[in-house]
């Protein structure tokens, strides 16, 4: 018979959100922090009344010491790991049933899933995982087994170098499961070839989560001048050079994806250039810029707002970026933007938007909303897990 589980309870004036559903409890919210020997453990949560709220582990030295696994009485095994993965897998298979949509996707998004603090990307037969909490870091291993398992994948690249990790008390490390390097190689993305450094590269190598995108704004680049901010391996880009863009320019303020980007283009024969710069002193440069010209921009930045005290300072920034933008395009012209902090509410860069088309003076439509993929899915009762949102505009 296995041993009860340890209890955290809620503070009796807690408004903790995990009473609303939210599966995460902070340091402040509880009576008494467990031993750190509970560090890494499944433990109950019940809130002043007794009553219980759930399972979920634990990490005293987290702010967030709590996260729920699960609302009924589990154990975090084998068992329930596969179970888990299985489900997510089940939930990609629905919405990308196609052999192209099951190359390339999101298999995992931790507390969608119900496995807190892991995420996994798949490309063709590689998996690409995250691991942010000290629990999933113990099982590591065993989440790879069963990934391929599950998925036939010949490799396992664990990408353990975010800094969200010291946040947990962890090391940071990157290691395949084979314990081979994983070798650069071209690698075909809707269409597209890209030479990706999976083991090497940023976050999980490619930013699949914008790959809808990348097919919706290039509807609208044919013929048309585009410049791709904050281009990054050049998506935007590459996919509007192939819809039959006039002219193309991508910017990046880091060297090597310009290298990359530019990589790419003369992989795939595309006309497009590419330049290192900061984006926004090129926009305030009026020789570079120049006058309104553009047809099409796209605004895809880093995340402003790593942080909620960063929020203030991140709104000022997607304003002044959207403004620029805006008095760069042609009457009629098109802006895609993008926001990937989930700190940035879609009313917030809404507003942030319409305060920068007051001071371009210029009329704007929403010709479209845009989101995270489904393979990224948003778990309604935590906010944390929706990211990515953004507009298509017409600027007139």
């Amino acid at each position: 018979m296995s041993q009860p589980l340890q209890s955290l309870k809620l503070k009796p004036n807690a408004k903790s959100r995990a009473l609303s559903g939210h599966p995460w409890v902070f340091a402040n919210e509880v009576d008494a922090l467990l031993p750190a020997a509970h560090d890494g453990s499944l433990v109950e949560c019940r809130d002043r009344t007794g009553r219980f709220i759930g399972v979920g582990i634990y990490n005293s030295k987290s702010q967030i010491v709590w996260r729920r696994l699960s609302r009924d009485r589990v154990s975090l095994d084998a068992a329930y790991i596969r179970a888990a993965i299985e489900r997510a897998i089940a939930r990609r298979d629905q919405i990308t049933g196609d052999a192209a949509g099951q190359a390339y996707r999101r298999l995992v998004w931790s507390e969608s899933d119900e496995l807190p603090g892991v995420v996994a990307d798949q490309f063709g037969g590689t998996i690409v995982v995250q691991i942010q909490t000290l629990a999933m870091e113990q099982q590591g291993a065993l989440i790879g087994d069963i990934l391929v398992e599950l998925t036939g994948a010949q490799e396992v690249i664990f990408r353990n170098d975010s800094n969200l990790r010291r946040l947990e008390g962890l090391s940071a490390e990157v290691h395949t499961r084979s314990g081979q390097d994983w070798e650069p190689r071209w690698v075909k993305i809707d269409g597209i070839d890209y030479w990706l450094d999976l083991q090497g590269g940023q976050k999980t190598g490619f930013y699949l989560d914008q790959r809808q995108q990348h097919r919706t704004v290039a509807k609208y680049c044919a013929g048309k001048s585009v410049l791709d901010a904050f281009c990054n391996q050049g998506s935007f880009a590459l996919h509007a050079a192939q819809a039959g863009a006039r002219m193309v320019l991508g910017l990046d303020s880091a060297n090597d994806a310009i290298s990359q980007a530019t990589k790419n283009a003369e992989r795939n024969g595309l006309e497009a250039k590419f330049e290192s710069a900061n984006v926004f002193d090129w926009f305030n440069d009026r020789a570079k810029a120049g006058d309104p010209h553009w047809d099409v921009i796209v605004l895809d930045p880093p995340p402003f707002a790593k942080s909620k005290s960063a929020l203030e300072g991140a709104l000022r920034g997607y304003k002044e970026i959207n403004l620029r933008a805006m008095q760069r395009l042609v009457p009629g012209g098109i802006l895609a933007t993008y926001s990937c902090s989930h700190h940035m509410q879609d009313a917030e860069l809404r507003s942030v938007i319409a305060a920068a088309s007051a001071d371009a003076k210029r009329r704007v439509h929403i010709l479209e909303y845009c989101h995270q993929p489904a393979d990224h899915p948003v778990l309604v009762t935590m906010a944390e897990s929706e990211y990515l949102r953004g507009y298509i505009l017409r600027v007139e």
